[in-house]
This record gives structure tokens, sequence and C-alpha cells, in this order.
């Protein structure tokens, strides 16, 4: 049962010190749960071993056609195409569909720096659109203005797991003969009208990197319907380079670490190291600094390893578990926030989101990020319009084109849904953004 809240906590002299949330001692169970984590088993730990101890096969080998295979059936698509990374399976998308120097390619943001990124290594220009504070989607009306007789291509994001407006976007991009590609890479399980998301655009990337619905530690797939630009697709993954067994076997110890550290009552202590080392981490990292910057990394395109690939098909098969437990932890923090006040991004009815993380407006982040921090790791997607860019300028946005998009970033925080998750958790999850919010009322910071 959630305690009383004070008008505002801050005119009570509650502040955050020590063990206490916001001079409240709320019980931490021996538990702090992780931002990643819970999509990955035991078993899926041991496979990975497996491939560390007898590396024959890591990097070639059955997997790969399996999974893809796989993967494009989940979707309900003919044909799957894996990459190294989310980012290159767009970019494999783009030059399979002739996209180069002169073309326009529309984006909504927030987004990453990385999709940006990738338009740009095409010679092509990345064109940034508004977000809706309704659905934290592209704001249709923005996406409209935004086209011009050098658009090639939309780039459709189902931010969080919530389906944009598919019939919309379809329609409009019939109507001025652009493709729309989807990108999936918070959406994976997610539908719209019953179908996949990810079956409706002309292609679609996904991504596996490890905070996603399942974790290959990075990995990305590019699914499409059409014959021709599988084609063209599986002949640009032919010319990637074979991830190095290094590389991999880094990947595999990253995997098989992160479960073991990321198990909530172990991830109190790991993560306080983690922090009190100044974050420093050992294991390979999602992004380098030249994407940071806007750069193209001198290694990008990479095919998926085998060793990724068997665990990708290994999640896969367990994936209908998986999002039934992000959809009861994503309906339990909904309706235990919306009773508290607390403003979210809405689906469509016509939508049925797979949540990889839900989305909450607060006032205060800071604020909110400090007060769950004895429970959970608080996710921030997005700090900015171009997630982890050195400056959103890098990959060519211009500050102000995009105010709605500029406004959300300083607000949205993100509440994990993996299956290392538990009720008890959403408790005192939901518990300790109530008391921040008591302290920084509405109107009291940000708007």
């Amino acid at each position: 049962m959630d305690l009383p809240l004070p008008v505002n906590a801050r005119a009570a002299g509650l502040e955050a010190k020590n063990g206490n949330v916001l001079g409240i001692r709320i019980p931490l169970h021996g538990r702090r749960v992780a931002l990643l984590g819970g999509t990955t088993s035991f078993r899926d730990c041991l496979a990975a071993a497996g491939f560390l101890l007898r590396p024959r096969g890591i990097v070639q080998g059955i997997y790969i056609r399996q999974y893809e295979s796989a993967f494009a059936d989940y979707i309900g698509v003919r044909h799957g195409c894996s990459f190294s990374t989310g980012r290159v399976a767009l970019f494999a998308i783009l030059q399979a569909l002739g996209i180069g120097t002169g073309d326009e390619v529309i984006i909504q943001v927030p987004s990453h720096i990385v999709v940006a990124n990738a338009i740009r290594y095409t010679g092509a220009q990345p064109v940034f659109a508004d977000s809706s504070r309704r659905t934290c989607n592209v704001d249709l009306a923005a996406l409209e203005r935004a086209i011009t007789n050098r658009t090639r291509a939309i780039v459709l994001q189902h931010t969080f797991g919530l389906p944009a407006d598919l019939d919309a976007a379809l329609r409009l991009g019939r109507d001025r003969g652009i493709d729309v590609i989807e990108d999936c890479v918070h959406a994976l399980g997610s539908s719209y009208r019953g179908a996949r998301v990810g079956s409706f655009g002309r292609a679609s990337f996904f991504s596996t990197e490890e905070t996603k619905t399942i974790s290959t530690t990075m990995g990305g797939m590019a699914v499409t319907d059409d014959d021709g630009l599988a084609q063209r697709m599986h002949s640009f993954q032919q010319q990637c380079a074979r991830p190095p067994t290094w590389l991999t076997v880094r990947y595999l110890t990253k995997l098989i670490s992160y479960h073991l550290l990321t198990e909530p009552h172990l991830h109190r202590y790991a993560r306080a190291l983690y922090e009190s080392l100044g974050k420093r981490n050992p294991l390979p990292g999602p992004m380098t600094e030249h994407e940071a910057h806007g750069a193209r990394p001198p290694r990008y395109e990479f095919r998926l390893s085998n060793a990724q690939a068997m665990l990708g098909l290994r999640q896969l098969r367990r994936l209908d578990a998986n999002l039934a437990h992000r959809e009861q932890i994503a309906a339990a923090f909904m309706s235990r926030l919306r009773q508290l006040g607390f403003e979210m991004p809405s689906p469509a009815p016509e939508a049925s989101p797979a949540y990889v993380r839900v989305p909450v407006y607060v006032n205060d982040r800071q604020a909110a990020v400090t007060a769950v921090a004895p429970h959970a790791v608080l996710g921030t997607w997005f700090t900015t319009v171009l997630e982890e860019a050195a400056d959103p300028r890098a990959g060519g946005y211009v500050a102000g084109s995009c105010p709605t998009a500029e406004a959300l970033a300083e607000r949205l925080v993100n509440l994990p849904t993996h299956q290392r998750v538990s009720l008890r958790d959403v408790s005192a999850i939901v518990r300790a953004l109530s008391l921040a919010r008591a302290v920084h009322p509405p109107g009291d910071r940000g708007a």
C-alpha cells in the first residue's frame, strides 16, 4: 500500500540522504533492479560459455540463417538479414533502396545519434520532424511539413514500443511516393491492428543490443517482404566483414557477466562499485567516440556472429513469456502512476505496445533518479533530441527546430519492464517517484 504523501515534502523538510528516500526510509528488501538484464537465462550463459570453451563455429555456422528465418517468421515477413547492430541494419536498408548523396530521409526526434549517422554515412541528409507529447512518436503534421522533393524515405520510430500511427504514415508515404522504413529497435513484439510492427513498411530494422527486448549483447536485424530489396540487403551483408573472434568472445563474456551482475540482490553492490569507479567498464560499449561526434568509425559494417545468432534464437523462442511479463509490469506501473496523476505517453487505440520500458514525464528528472536509486537504476532515454551525441549538432540537428522533442527530452524517465522486475519492485519504484514528485510538485520545476 502506498504511503500517504505530504502536499509539499520540501516544506516538511524532507530530503534525499544516505539510505533514505527524501527523508522516509523505504525498505530496500536487498534488491536493486538494473536497467538491463532479465532477458537472458542461466542456460543462455551456459550456451555462450560452450562457445568460449570451444570456439569453433563462434563466428560462422548454421545458427545465422536459422535465426534470420525465425525472426522474419515471427514478424510475419519473408526475409530477415542479420547485422552486427541495428544501425548497420538501417544502413543496409538505405543502401538497398539506393539512397545516397542529394537525398533526404526524415526521422523523428527524440531519437539516437546512430540513426542520424546511418543516414549521413550514405551521403544523404537526415531531416528532423518533431514529436507528439501525447504519443512520444512523430507528430504527423510535422512529418508532412518536413517532406520536400528530395525526400526518399521516412524512418518511422515506434518509441518505447508504442506503435506509431501506421495508417496515417503509410498513407502519406503512398500519396507522396516515399518509402516508409519502420524503426522497431524498441518495439519487438508490438502489434498494430493485430499484425506485428515491422511488417508494414517497405523494410524495418530491429536491435538486439543489451538494453532491448532480447539481448545478443550487440546485434541488429533488417526484415522485408520485398524480394528484390531482400536480395540487395543480403548482397550488402556478404560485403560486410565477419566479426573478429576476439570481439565475439568479448560480447559473450559481457553477456555472461551482465547476466550475473544484474541479478537484483547482487546489483546493489555491483552498481555501487561501478559508480564508485567512475562508471568505467572494461567490456565493449555499444557505441564509439567517433559515432558520438557524428563521424564514421573505422570499423562499422559487420555481420552478426554465429554464437550471437544462437543466443538470439534461444531468446526468440521464449519471447512470448518475456512479453507477457513486460505487459504485466507495464500495466502495473501505468495503473498506479496514473492514479497518482503522472503523465505518460499513450498508445493509439489500434496499437498493442510491447513496452521495452515504460516512459513517464517528471518535473525534475534528477530528483526522480535520486529517489528511485535505492530500488532501481532509472532509465533516462532520452536526455537530448539525439541520445548519446556529443552534441545534437553532430548529427545535423538545429537547436530549436523541434521544440516539443526538446521539451520532452528534459522530462522523460523510463522504468524497467524486464523479467527480473517484480510487482514488489513496481510498488517500491512508484512510491519513490511519488515522493520525488511531492518534493517538486507540478509547476515547481519544469513545464
